[in-house]
């Protein structure tokens, strides 16, 4: 972990006791955490001599209040005097400041200059700021509770993701929202608020934000239905598109007039309306659209057939903050893998990673980073004009291997297991591309 520190000094005179002061700092971009840390003389610490020992008298000759203030001016927690440090980042908080993304800008200190000693005080303070770092994160991106037609409380379930080795999970109950506020009361694991747009003719994830829209869920015309992902759209929501080709509830609204940001690939268990879905993305894909691909268990109960995390994706984020998650999510920064157990992926080119785009040049190689094989397991690399098996593990294990870029588009990585005896190969994992322009 790569701190950032930085020291800054602040004097406050006698004549200014009563004033709230701000000391500015700049927040740098790619900061996942910050903390402060500040002192001065409170007490007047000058021992008296008295004939048969020593007195030291603890009264208060400075009292300086804390507080933060963010770029936009909104107050980003307060502390009085009380506390003498405090931290920040995206999921959780000291107790009087709020958990945040730590935007990049001049950020302000508060310094309240409740009492000031005749000769003035200064005030030193000492930040440290702890850079974002790419890490791999498993999460479930679609998931029910008693709200809608699930049949665990939201405590429950998200109990239920920890057992399962899951690190963020989103609630999207069908035409039910939820308050960002309840789930982070919940410790332990990041809960992203979302929401199941649910109709007859389609269902949609919008993803991050507690109301991507004002009205009730039910539209009546298409205009209406548009104006809902619109509105989501405009508020910031993640918007996947789910379970496009499933036989019983499969997306029959026409995609191209919709604004989205994801398609899920891969609902539930692998079956055939899930490899049609995949078919339909790899379409998008050679048709030229950078749609990221995800993935989720679509839980209700665990049963022979569905389990939390069946599939789940993994995101390469720069914190566990729900916005990094979303972000890297949006970015195509991931992976979907058949269970949290199962395989994983990092794949790279030149300077890009999964979801990134690198200019193609003729020798162009690519690193694919596998781990959690089982003898067996075939690695399989995609593009648009070809597909092509390049390793096969003869045992359990990781492998490190290298291609060669087959041409430009995009390319990635698929890899397939014999989950039964007798059962053909199917999809254990399945990657997002890398762009190569």
């Amino acid at each position: 972990m790569n701190e950032i520190t930085q020291t800054l000094t602040f004097s406050i005179t006698p004549e200014q006791q009563g004033q709230y002061l701000t000391v500015p700092f700049t927040m740098a971009e790619d900061i996942a955490e910050f903390r402060l840390t500040y002192r001065y003389p409170r007490f007047r610490d000058e021992a008296q001599v008295l004939p048969n020992g020593q007195f030291t008298p603890r009264d208060s000759i400075n009292i300086i209040d804390l507080g933060l203030i963010a770029p936009d001016g909104r107050q980003a927690g307060a502390s009085g005097s009380d506390k003498a440090s405090f931290f920040i980042n995206g999921k959780t908080a000291t107790p009087g400041y709020f958990p945040q993304p730590l935007t990049p800008g001049e950020w302000q200190i508060l310094a309240g200059a409740y009492r000031i000693a005749p000769e003035g005080v200064t005030v030193t303070y000492e930040l440290t700021f702890i850079p974002k770092q790419r890490r791999l994160l498993l999460g479930d991106i679609h998931t029910h509770t008693v709200g809608s037609d699930g049949v665990l409380t939201l405590d429950e379930l998200a109990s239920l993701a920890q057992k399962h080795g899951l690190d963020f999970l989103a609630i999207t109950d069908h035409n039910q929202m939820v308050s960002p506020a309840v789930l982070a009361r919940i410790p332990g694991i990041t809960l992203i608020p979302g929401v199941e747009w649910t109709h007859y003719c389609g269902h949609a994830n919008f993803l991050g934000l507690e109301k991507p829209y004002d009205e009730p869920f039910f539209t009546k015309t298409n205009e209406d239905m548009q104006a809902r992902f619109q509105s989501a759209h405009d508020r910031g929501a993640l918007i996947v598109i789910n379970h496009p080709q499933d036989d019983s509830c499969g997306f029959q609204f026409d995609m191209t007039k919709l604004p989205f940001d994801a398609i899920e690939i891969w609902n539930g268990p692998m079956r055939e309306s899930n490899l049609r879905a995949v078919g339909l993305w790899h379409q998008m894909l050679i048709a030229g659209q950078k749609i990221p691909a995800v993935g989720g268990s679509d839980f209700h109960r665990e049963n022979l057939f569905q389990i939390l995390g069946g599939p789940c994706m993994g995101v390469y984020a720069g914190s566990d903050a729900s916005n990094d998650i979303l972000a890297a999510l949006r970015a195509g920064q991931s992976f979907i893998t058949f269970a949290p157990n199962g395989p994983t992926v990092d794949f790279s080119s030149g300077k890009a990673t999964l979801g990134g785009t690198t200019p193609w040049q003729e020798g162009l190689m690519a690193q694919v980073s596998a781990k959690g094989l089982k003898a067996g397991d075939v690695i399989r690399l995609v593009s648009a004009a070809k597909q092509f098996d390049l390793f096969q593990a003869p045992t359990d294990g990781d492998a490190e291997l290298t291609t060669q870029v087959p041409g430009p588009g995009f390319l990635r990585v698929e890899i397939y297991r014999s989950f039964l005896p007798g059962i053909p190969p199917l999809p254990a994992l399945i990657s997002n591309p890398i762009y190569f322009s």
